[in-house]
């Protein structure tokens, strides 16, 4: 053994140097396994474009798969090579990426949105109505915090949004209300964490070893908290 990290070892450091999601890292990690498990256990530093493009052709070919996915696979291993291997990539034109199909998108008219958000009650239609009024992913939706919510100037902050940026947008009206209503529920559960001896959250980028009360306090709660404790993916505390 010469002391090296497994390969999966430095994907996930390379993946958390960069602040990659942990989504992402879960991916690209993935399709290495694939692409590895494919090649008889070869490994990838061995191999190069003729050997990604077999493995690509597979999956569009025998398995079917859309070109979202076949793409994103693709990134995953570019990602591998340029990232952690650190080889340079002269036969990166030889790989085709794979056309996303042009079609058309379903656009609800706004009685079609009325009739859904109508049938939508509790915590699940104050997200949809987030979705919807405020142009908001569902991640981000899911992610926000407490901080990030401003009532006086009615603008949601939006952090670590795609392609990590961070945005501001509009807080619906309507929404303004019964999100106040929510939160006031929302601070009596962690009020009652808090004196069970939990109540912290997870903070990104270290900021719990730079603030270290800061996972208790209200203003880093998540405005749509889990149901029950959980675990930090990457570290299991």
């Amino acid at each position: 053994m010469d002391g090296k990290p497994r390969l999966l070892d430095q994907v996930r450091d390379q993946i958390r140097l960069k602040h990659y999601s942990i989504r992402t890292e879960r991916v690209y990690c993935e399709w290495v396994k694939r692409y590895v498990r494919f090649h008889n256990y070869r490994h990838p530093i061995e191999m190069g474009a003729a050997e990604v493009e077999v493995f690509l052709s597979d999956l569009a070919v025998r398995r079917d798969v859309s070109a979202s996915t076949q793409n994103q696979a693709l990134a995953a291993l570019l990602f591998l090579y340029k990232q952690v291997l650190k080889q340079d990539l002269p036969w990166l034109g030889e790989v085709v990426r794979a056309k996303k199909p042009a079609r058309l998108p379903v656009v609800l008219s706004i009685q079609e949105v009325q009739q859904i958000l109508s049938r939508l009650e509790g915590e699940v239609g104050l997200v949809a109505r987030l979705l919807y009024g405020a142009g908001l992913r569902l991640m981000e939706a899911l992610r926000l915090r407490v901080k990030d919510v401003d009532f006086a100037r009615n603008e949601l902050i939006i952090r670590d949004g795609k392609g990590q940026k961070d945005r501001v947008t509009v807080l619906p009206v309507s929404v303004i209300e019964p999100l106040r209503l929510h939160l006031a529920t929302v601070r009596v559960m962690h009020q009652q964490a808090l004196a069970e001896g939990n109540g912290d959250v997870y903070l990104p980028d270290a900021l719990s070893r730079k603030y270290p009360k800061a996972p208790w306090e209200w203003a880093w709660q998540y405005v749509f908290p889990a149901t029950g404790l959980s675990v930090d993916p990457r570290s299991g505390a």
